[in-house]
C-alpha cells in the first residue's frame, strides 16, 4: 500500500481506468450476446432485432462522442466518469424490469449513454497528458481491465443461469455505482498540476538527444486543425476497420456458438472468455512493443489478424478453428487496442485531445453499427453467419492499408 501512495500519479490513474474498465467489460460490453441469448429465448425477438439495439448503443457512442469530447476538456475526466456511473446505473436497474421491446431498446441507450461517458474516452483522455515516452504502455495498462473483466463473463453467465437475468442486470447497476464513484477521485489533472512531469521524468535528465516515437512533438493540434489532415482520417478509417469486426463479435459471438454450433450458454461464455485472455496477452505484448517500434506498422499487422481470426470463425469446420480464432482475433484486439489512442496522441498533442478523440469516434461508429446490423440481417436471411462474417474480414481488410498510408501530419500553419 506504501509503494503505491509513492507510485507516480500517471500509473495510479492508468490502475484506476483498468479497474474501470474490467467493471464494463464483464457487467456490460462483453456481456451483450449473452444477454441477447436469454431475450431471444423469453421474447421471441429476431437476431435483426437484438443486433440493431447493438449498433443503437454503438450510434450513441459514436453520436455523442464530438460532445463528450468537448465537456472532458472543460470539465474534466473525474465529473464525467461519476455522471457517466450514475446513468449507467439507473440504465441497468431499468433494464432489470424489461417487458416489452420498447423497453429494452429506450432502457439500453440509458446503460449505453452511461457507459460512454464512464468508459474508454473518458479514461483515456485522463492518461494521455501523464505520458509520452511510455504511452502505449499507459494505455495499455488501462486496457488490461477490459481483458480481466472479460475472464469474469463465465461467472456473470452463470449468475444469469443461477438467478435469471434481471437480478443480474439489477446487481450490475448497484456493482457500477459502488465501485465507479469512488475510483473517479483519481482521474483528471495534468504532471503540472501536480508538481511533477511527463513520465514522471525530468526532460533535463534526459538531454536533447533521447528518441521520440514517430509523429512526436510539442506543438498540440486545435480538432480544427486535426480535421484538416489527412492522418486523422487514414487513423479514423483504420480504427473503423477494426472495430467492424470487434463489434461483431461482441455481438454475434454467443449468438453464432449457440445456434450455429450448438454450444450451451455456459459451453460459449468459455470460448468468449478465451478472448479477452488472448487480448491481455496481446496488450501486454503490444505496450511494449508500441513505445519502441512503429505504432501504424504494428496496427497494420494487427488487422491482418482480425480478418484471419474472423475467416477461421466462419468457416470453423471443428472446436480447434474456433479456439484459433479466439487465438488470432484476441491477439490482434489487444495488440492493436493501445495504439489507437496513442497514435492520435503523439501525432495531435493532448491539448485538444477529448475533442479529437470525440470528433473521431463519427466515423469509427459506422464499423460500430454496420458490421453487428449488417451481420443480423445476412444471418436472418440465410440462416447461417457465414456470409455476414466473410463480408465484414473482407471490408475490414482495408484496414491494414489506412495503417499503412497514416504517415504524421505537417505542423499546422499558424502564421496568419
Amino acid at each position: 500500500m506504501r509503494r503505491f501512495a509513492n507510485t507516480f500519479r500517471g500509473w495510479k490513474i492508468a490502475t484506476a481506468g483498468s479497474v474501470v474498465q474490467a467493471v464494463q467489460s464483464a457487467l456490460l460490453l462483453l456481456t451483450f450476446g449473452n444477454y441477447a441469448v436469454l431475450l431471444e429465448r423469453e421474447f421471441g425477438w429476431t437476431k435483426t432485432t437484438l443486433s440493431a439495439a447493438f449498433s443503437l448503443q454503438r450510434a450513441e457512442t459514436g453520436l455523442l462522442g464530438p460532445v463528450q469530447g468537448w465537456a472532458l476538456d472543460r470539465y474534466g475526466p473525474r465529473r464525467i466518469m461519476r455522471l457517466g456511473a450514475s446513468i449507467m446505473a439507473i440504465g441497468f436497474l431499468l433494464f432489470s424490469q424489461t417487458q416489452q421491446l420498447w423497453h429494452f431498446f429506450v432502457f439500453f441507450i440509458i446503460i449505453a449513454v452511461g457507459g460512454s461517458l464512464a468508459g474508454y474516452m473518458t479514461i483515456t483522455t485522463a492518461v494521455v497528458p501523464w505520458f509520452e515516452r511510455k504511452r502505449a504502455r499507459a494505455l495499455g495498462l488501462a486496457s488490461i481491465g477490459f481483458a480481466v473483466g472479460g475472464v469474469m463473463v463465465p461467472i456473470v453467465v452463470w449468475t444469469m443461469n443461477e438467478f435469471g437475468w434481471r437480478w443480474t442486470a439489477a446487481g450490475s447497476g448497484v456493482a457500477i455505482l459502488v465501485l465507479l464513484w469512488p475510483l473517479s477521485s483519481l482521474l483528471g489533472g495534468t504532471p503540472a498540476d501536480f508538481g511533477t512531469y511527463v513520465d514522471g521524468i525530468d526532460p533535463a535528465a534526459l538531454g536533447p538527444d533521447v528518441a521520440r516515437a514517430e509523429g512526436v512533438s510539442d506543438v498540440s493540434f486545435t480538432a480544427k486543425e486535426a480535421l484538416r489532415t489527412s492522418s486523422f482520417w487514414f487513423i479514423a478509417l483504420g480504427h473503423m476497420s477494426a472495430v467492424l469486426v470487434v463489434s461483431t463479435v461482441l455481438a454475434h459471438l454467443s449468438l453464432y456458438l449457440t445456434s450455429d454450433r450448438g454450444y450451451s450458454l455456459q459451453e460459449a461464455s468459455f470460448i468468449a472468455a478465451a478472448l479477452p485472455i488472448m487480448q491481455l496477452v496481446g496488450v501486454v505484448l503490444g505496450g511494449w512493443i508500441g513505445d519502441r517500434a512503429n505504432k501504424r506498422l504494428i496496427a497494420s499487422v494487427a488487422m491482418a489478424g482480425h480478418v484471419g481470426g474472423l475467416l477461421l470463425l466462419a468457416y470453423a469446420s471443428d472446436a480447434v478453428m474456433i479456439w484459433l480464432f479466439a487465438l488470432t482475433h484476441g491477439l490482434a484486439w489487444g495488440v492493436r487496442g493501445p495504439l489507437m489512442q496513442a497514435l492520435r496522441a503523439d501525432y495531435f498533442g493532448t491539448g485538444s485531445y477529448g475533442q479529437i478523440m470525440g470528433l473521431s469516434t463519427l466515423v469509427v461508429m459506422i464499423g460500430s453499427i454496420g458490421g453487428p446490423l449488417m451481420v443480423g440481417m445476412v444471418t436472418d436471411a440465410t440462416g447461417d453467419y457465414r456470409l455476414g462474417f466473410t463480408i465484414v474480414a473482407i471490408i475490414a481488410g482495408l484496414g491494414t492499408t489506412f495503417f499503412m498510408i497514416a504517415s504524421p501530419p505537417e505542423l499546422p500553419d499558424r502564421t496568419g
